[in-house]
């Protein structure tokens, strides 16, 4: 059986249809190689010798002592057996206790006068010392002198005393005793595995070959076996996912595209001459970056993250600019119609005359910025489609709608993604299809995040990164208002709000929930899972359901504060409807903003500075940020007030602390993920697929990540279709499987 092949064994083979059965539905595992890359996750230590005289009752210990006396009594009326064996060592007196139909083996295994080595955990019951069930070794005598073998028996205490217990993700049906007998069942085959590394890369790393790294991590004999495995085994998970990134950026790179170059005294010299202000150095230099990218014959692969409120839309359009002046067309992509419609509304109002290209009043070189979404009307997405594949539109922002197909360009030259977590491959690619030859790529985060998770869920862009504020932009006080304890705290916050307005600004209150008929529509169910996807608490499992939009505004109206102009916006509103609240929103008449989250990302009111956000400890960490980021976006001061009822105490109070505390999305973005499993920060939690990182951790192994990435660069420049590393192909063909595939970047 060659290699490849040993290893993607079904499990059935190795350890018969119930248990391969439970595997694959429970754990995910389905080979001889999958189970083999199911590793502890701690490892318990039997404890060292303890004498009867020194017991420590409630903790794991290891003893060696001679059996006194073995009786077998009865219980309820007969019915119950329970073996009892009385221990000795010279020091103190210690019995055991077995139940049940496991009481015959050891009756036989330890008759008065023979010693063993017995561990478990010790209680307490009728005012004597016990170990229930323990775990035990008989030690044999000598084999003519009837005694036990003094050394034999010091080097066998030794080794199952000091023995490191796995302890595996198990589950229902199959606990991690279970799992340790399946291991050992496929173990032997670990020395037929393919080592991924390049043998100068292991060498010169001095790392173990793979077959010992999987001896040692299942089966360490000692602590040190367990820190080489681990080592070795982050970094083939590291290298193997970054050699998957490095040869699809070098794959890229080859593809042909259409150099886009800017024109002297076109749309763009025309749109920074009208601009009432300077960009800042970070937008200059980032502005650099991709128009140098755009400039050449391969398309652009960039991120852009930022903080949020500095200035990424400028940068972009800038770049959509460059592209119309070239002879080319820019689609943006946004996640959600409020947003497409905020982003057309935004552009249009920035451009002024040059978006209204064909039409009286546009500048001579103008062009049109067409808005294409899902529920336009058939006669102006008619018309958007014809001006996009005449050419007459040089600029469309839209949704998924854009992706159809429909759609056609006249010249599709530059795609820019807004809030790319919520983008897959599969829509990035289908636009790119779109243009005679792929289209430059331009994804902004919303929020930033933290390097090595751009590494590896972005690993296959280049990244351009905004960190200063501009200009004139006002900080942010946040405060967190605990509902519960100090309900005065809440009727001040109210108080605020009504302040604020007093000033002539405005206000948002976010909820968490819609209300009204959404509960019903989406059965209980509907309730549970809205608040599991926004909420990262796990307190959130038994308490009231999240506060409502529909109700809270009510309350409000009817309470402090009546007289205010409120409305509300969430996401079941007619778009239509959603755009004129939020049209009157911008123009000032309405005072304070009822809604969900539908205004996280990209809304810009610069007269709203006041937020409250309800049941704050719903919502995670980088979507908090995200809000706080639609205040003082204007001259001035931003509110933010943070309302939970949890406790003082609580790790979602402490989360919202840390929110209160920094305006730092970087920061912030990394408590973030050191609070979520791994597997949510490379996005794997909404599609269910397990994460294919066991033993690298994103945020802790942030210098394997980095090191392992220049070492997949350098082999895949050196060998792009990895002829001499058939191993490496190997482990990447199962990586990139169909349903990881997604996984590299759906992000």
């Amino acid at each position: 059986m060659d290699r490849v092949s040993a290893l993607d064994e079904p499990l059935k083979k190795s350890l018969g249809p119930a248990t391969a059965k439970v595997m694959a539905e429970h754990l995910g595992l389905h080979t001889v190689g999958d189970l083999l890359h199911h590793y502890p996750r701690r490892y318990e230590e039997r404890g060292q010798l303890t004498t009867l005289a020194e017991l420590p009752l409630d903790e794991d210990v290891t003893v060696v002592a001679q059996v006194a006396d073995s009786r077998i009594l009865t219980f309820n009326h007969g019915r119950g057996q329970r073996l009892e064996i009385t221990l000795t060592d010279g020091s103190g007196r210690l019995q055991l206790v077995f139940f049940g139909r496991g009481l015959h083996k050891p009756h036989k295994e330890l008759p008065p006068g023979s010693r063993g080595m017995f561990a478990g955990k010790v209680s307490v019951f009728n005012r004597k010392l016990q170990l229930a069930h323990p775990t035990y070794v008989p030690l044999a005598p000598a084999a003519d002198s009837g005694a036990v073998d003094e050394d034999d028996a010091a080097s066998a205490v030794n080794a199952f005393a000091g023995k490191l217990i796995p302890i595996y993700p198990a589950c229902k049906g199959l606990e991690s005793w279970k799992i340790t007998k399946a291991v050992d069942a496929v173990l032997p085959r670990a020395v037929e595995a393919a080592d991924p590394l390049p043998p100068a890369l292991r060498e010169g790393r001095g790392f173990v070959p793979l077959p010992e790294a999987l001896l040692k991590v299942h089966r360490p004999e000692t602590k040190a076996d367990i820190e080489d495995a681990r080592a070795r085994l982050k970094w083939d998970e590291a290298f193997v996912l970054q050699v998957a990134l490095a040869r699809r950026r070098y794959a890229d790179t080859q593809l042909p595209a259409v150099a886009r170059e800017p024109v002297v005294g076109g749309l763009l010299d025309t749109f920074d001459a009208g601009l009432p202000f300077t960009l800042t150095e970070g937008q200059r230099k980032v502005t650099a970056e991709i128009f140098a990218d755009l400039a050449t014959e391969h398309p652009m692969h960039r991120l852009l993250q930022g903080e949020v409120g500095s200035g990424k839309t400028l940068v972009a359009l800038r770049a959509m600019l460059t592209v119309v002046d070239a002879g080319g067309q820019a689609a943006l992509l946004a996640p959600t119609e409020v947003l497409a419609q905020q982003h057309h509304r935004s552009i249009t109002e920035m451009m002024g005359e040059l978006a209204q290209g064909g039409m009286l009043g546009g500048a001579e070189n103008a062009t049109k910025v067409v808005l294409l979404t899902g529920s336009m009307g058939t006669a102006g997405r008619r018309q958007a489609l014809l001006d996009l594949v005449t050419g007459e539109a040089g600029m469309v922002i839209g949704t998924h709608a854009l992706i159809e197909d429909k759609v056609r360009f006249h010249d599709l030259g530059l795609v820019v993604v807004d809030e790319q977590h919520r983008f897959g491959v599969e829509q990035r690619d289908a636009l790119r299809s779109k243009g005679k030859q792929p289209p430059h790529l331009l994804v902004m985060t919303a929020t930033p995040i933290p390097r090595t998770v751009a590494m590896t869920v972005f690993g296959d862009l280049e990244t351009s990164v905004l960190d200063q504020l501009p200009a004139g932009r006002s900080p942010i006080a946040s405060h967190v208002v605990p509902a519960q304890d100090k309900p005065h705290f809440l009727a001040r916050a109210w108080e605020r709000v009504r302040e604020e307005v007093g000033k002539g600004h405005q206000a948002y209150v976010v909820c968490p929930r819609i209300g009204d008929d959404e509960d019903e529509k989406n059965g209980k169910g509907g309730k549970k899972k809205a608040s599991a996807a926004k909420g990262k608490a796990a307190e959130d499992a038994e308490k009231r359901p999240p506060l409502a939009v529909l109700e809270v505004a009510e309350q409000l109206v009817a309470g402090p504060l009546a007289g205010l102009r409120v409305e509300v916006l969430h996401g079941r509103m007619q778009p239509d409807d959603k755009d004129a609240v939020m049209r009157r929103f911008a123009a000032g008449e309405v005072d304070v903003l009822v809604a969900t989250t539908v205004i996280e990302v990209g809304v810009n009111v610069p007269n709203a500075t006041a937020m409250v956000i309800m049941d704050a400890d719903r919502f995670g960490v980088s979507q908090l940020h995200q809000l706080r980021g639609r205040v003082g976006r204007g001259a001035a001061p931003g509110l933010c007030l943070l309302v939970t009822d949890m406790p003082e105490a609580s790790p979602a109070r402490a989360r919202l602390g840390a929110v209160a505390a920094t305006l730092d999305g970087f920061e912030l973005s990394r408590i973030d993920l050191e609070q979520r499993r791994e597997g949510d920060v490379l996005g794997q939690a909404q599609s269910g697929v397990r994460s294919s990182l066991r033993m690298l951790a994103v945020i802790e192994d942030e210098e394997i990540i980095a090191a392992a990435r220049e070492e997949a660069v350098a082999v895949v420049a050196a060998d792009p279709e990895l002829a001499s590393s058939p191993e490496l192909r190997t482990a990447l063909d199962a990586l990139l499987d169909t349903e990881r595939e997604q996984f590299l970047d759906k992000g």
